[in-house]
């Protein structure tokens, strides 16, 4: 690194970046000021600083960071001292085993390499960053330590101008929301729903208070009470993250950001709708790094899993997956499609929003204010010969008719519904105006599904269940003696006794009675006896065989299946 630093110059002059004349007053610039020489380049206007940090990244082999995009753990930040922070101009960013990726505006400053190796006992990687970056991020995040509490209190709301609650104009508020301790505040809220698992963060204005609560396993907590005071601050600078007008606070706003921490790709939705108490913002968090899962990881039984499989792989026809919002149908759709997706198929997907980025398939984000509408972008998927179609959710009677289509025309095609179980979806697509007979020639498989949460591995333990427990789930006959499992409740579950989530199914392949009956227009009541006659586990059943077998509780199951 030593000898970079010496070539520099003669590096830049031999790429054609700077001329050998703006070498030579750059390096009297930094004789005089005793700035390093990549700060004097800059400083003359000889080179931007961007381009300059792009160069030094290639020519020393180690990776740009833009800071701004990167939410960095405070632990992570503990790692080194505030003080050896500021001295060397540089900042932890990721930890793996005992190595640690620190952004440093010097990156050939062996010397600050070696005596943060030397303090820490830890292997230090450099990446590259810019000197205002950094001087930014060491505000952020060494501005205050401690818990969220600790930084609330440490807030000098007469510095930031909120001493008391009110909608500050917006030339106060752009000054507001750039202070460390405002950016530092939001930073540590969003890191706090990412390593508890969060797939959802509201912020919600009260009379008095800001609520902020996370959505793990499907199940809202509360976490904090922030003051009334910082509503605007915190809101706007979420709403300034996610691209959104902060000026405009009377109409509902959606955008979105994407973060990185500890290795991930972090994208985050933001919606912001107006309340009487001021907006309530919700953050849907997406990990875009995070692999698809297959199908073997889902939940499926044995028997489910081996007929699914089979339908996937059906060269035309449709497959509906139905559930409430948040039953993992999505999840299920981009793991079918990643199961069958070979060289030899052409996949294309219609959504909304594209959550997920599958290799080899075309996805299609739908976008109502250019009139791409669900049926719209169908009608040029069929253009596009394809093979495999995804349409994200089938809303309206254009969207089924065109899909129905298809499937007679030799595409297979995935979609969603929202009904509770899987006979009720062939009657909401009669609903819709669709003709039954195209429902009972079309519809090939109908998996109804929902997700429940699973017992903590860690705290997990037998009991023997009470009689009105065996009575819920239909079990009193049960001669042999029956032993269920719950979690305690520790640490790595946030002392909620669940971690993590498993679906179960209820799967139909409408046969020869059930397409009869959907002819002649049956209610779904009688289309269920009918597939119930032929064999078809319904999702109560398949809820018990994961209670016998640990994979969750009583109550789990019978709170996602009970009307």
């Amino acid at each position: 690194m030593a000898q970079v630093k010496k070539s520099l110059g003669e590096s830049l002059v031999a790429e054609g970046i700077i001329t050998s004349e703006q070498l030579k007053k750059a390096q009297e610039e930094e004789a005089r000021s005793g700035q390093r020489l990549s700060k004097a380049i800059v400083k003359l206007s000889y080179v931007a600083e961007d381009d300059l940090m792009m160069f030094l990244s290639k020519k020393l082999g180690i990776p740009r960071l833009e800071l701004s995009n990167y939410l960095i753990d405070p632990k992570i930040i503990e790692l080194i001292p505030e003080s050896l922070a500021r001295k060397h101009e540089l900042i932890p960013v990721l930890k793996i085993g005992n190595r640690v990726t620190c952004a440093m505006a010097d990156p050939w400053n062996i010397f600050a390499l070696d005596e943060i190796r030397a303090k820490t006992n830890l292997i230090i990687e450099p990446a590259i960053a810019t000197e205002n970056e950094i001087r930014k991020a060491l505000d952020e995040y060494y501005g205050a330590k401690g818990s969220m509490e600790d930084l609330i209190k440490s807030i000098d709301n007469e510095k930031l101008g909120v001493s008391a609650w009110k909608e500050m104009d917006v030339k106060k508020l752009k000054d507001v929301v750039e202070e460390p301790v405002v950016i530092r505040l939001v930073n540590m809220i969003i890191t706090k729903a990412i390593k508890e698992r969060a797939s959802d963060i509201h912020i919600e204005p009260e009379e008095n208070e800001l609520k902020t609560r996370f959505r793990v396993d499907g199940m809202l907590r509360e976490v904090s009470s922030l003051p009334k005071h910082l509503q605007s601050a915190i809101i706007s600078r979420i709403k300034i993250m996610s691209g959104l007008d902060i000026a405009e606070r009377r109409i509902p706003q959606d955008g979105r950001f994407t973060i990185k921490m500890e290795g991930r790709h972090i994208d985050a939705r933001v919606s912001c709708v107006p309340t009487i108490y001021g907006e309530n913002t919700v953050l849907r968090l997406l990990d875009a790094s995070s692999a698809v899962l297959g199908l073997e990881e889902l939940g499926f039984s044995k028997e489910v899993l081996s007929k699914f499989d089979k339908l996937i792989n059906r060269p035309h026809g449709i497959i509906l997956v139905t559930g409430p919002t948040g039953s993992g149908k999505t999840t299920t759709l981009y793991a079918s499609l990643n199961k069958i997706n070979t060289i030899e198929k052409n996949i294309i997907t219609v959504e909304d929003p594209v959550e997920y980025n599958l290799p080899g398939v075309r996805q299609i984000q739908i976008n109502p204010k250019v009139e791409l509408t669900f049926a719209n972008g169908l009608r040029s998927i069929l253009r596009q010969d394809p093979n495999v179609i995804m349409i994200g959710e089938m809303r309206d009677y254009e969207t089924a008719e065109i899909a129905i289509q298809a499937a007679l025309t030799g595409h297979l095609v995935f979609s969603t519904l929202h009904t509770n179980d899987a006979p009720g979806a062939v009657t909401r697509m009669i609903d819709m105006g669709v003709e039954p007979f195209l429902v009972s020639s079309s519809v090939i498989g109908i998996l109804a599904q929902r997700l429940v949460r699973m017992v903590c591995s860690e705290c997990k333990e037998k009991y023997e269940p009470t009689q009105e427990e065996l009575k819920d789930m239909g079990l009193t006959g049960e001669r042999r003696k029956i032993l269920f499992y719950r979690g305690k409740g520790c640490p790595k579950c946030l002392n909620t006794g669940y971690k993590g989530r498993a679906g179960i199914y209820e799967f139909m392949i409408p046969d020869d009675k059930i397409r009869n009956a959907i002819i002649a227009k049956f209610s779904s009541g009688n289309i269920r006896k009918l597939a119930l006659a032929g064999g078809m586990i319904t999702l109560k059943d398949d809820g018990i065989q994961k209670i016998k077998q640990g994979v969750t509780t009583v109550e789990e199951v019978l709170r996602v299946t009970e009307d």
